[in-house]
């Protein structure tokens, strides 16, 4: 017997909001995607919630849409319904700074500090259509930083991180080697000069 091979279904919508509670469909490609969307789409990760205290309480909250191992409760959700996850934040306060080796009675690291506090958010993968991205276009993440006196907003600046790399200007022409030359009939050609 062959196995049968599942895929996720990942929501088509505006926002992870709108991917949980009514999407315009469901894809795992992104021409089926872009089909449901009538547009261009992009695949994108987001939170989504309140931040809960505890993993157990996110669970409770997010009962069905998560699996659950909890002993009693445990829960399996199907592959094709896979689009969400628990995530674990970091909520205040800074990381610990690294440990410095000790080396004292026996015991080359110190005893670790209390790790910082975490929250847990649910996370929510789904196809966005373009039309839905915030418009960034022609904007280099420094330069909209220094424009908005870095006060944008965690998805903006994600999103900015997130577009391709662009010159600061354009490239300049590169420089004929030591042993090149530019043809006499062809002056935009180097050959290699012997």
């Amino acid at each position: 017997m062959i196995p049968v091979m599942s895929s996720v279904l990942y929501p088509v919508a505006h926002d992870a909001s709108t991917a949980l509670a009514g999407p315009k469909g469901r894809a795992v490609r992104l021409k089926e995607a872009e089909q449901l969307a009538g547009e261009p789409v992009i695949f994108v990760t987001d939170t989504f919630g309140p931040p809960y205290a505890s993993r157990e309480a996110a669970l409770d909250a997010y009962r069905g849409r998560i699996e659950d191992d909890r002993p009693g409760q445990i829960l399996q959700i199907p592959p094709e319904d896979r689009y969400v996850r628990l995530l674990e934040l970091v909520s205040s306060g800074p990381l610990p700074p690294p440990a410095i080796p000790i080396l004292k009675d026996g015991r080359r690291w110190p005893p670790p500090p209390p790790g910082p506090k975490t929250v847990w958010r649910l996370q929510v993968t789904y196809w966005r259509p373009v039309s839905a991205t915030p418009d960034l276009v022609d904007v280099q993440a420094r330069k909209a930083r220094v424009q908005a006196q870095e006060t944008l907003d965690p998805q903006t600046l994600r999103a900015l991180t997130r577009q391709p790399l662009r010159a600061v200007r354009p490239q300049q022409p590169l420089d004929i080697g030591l042993f090149e030359r530019r043809l006499p009939e062809a002056p935009h050609i180097v050959v290699p000069d012997e």
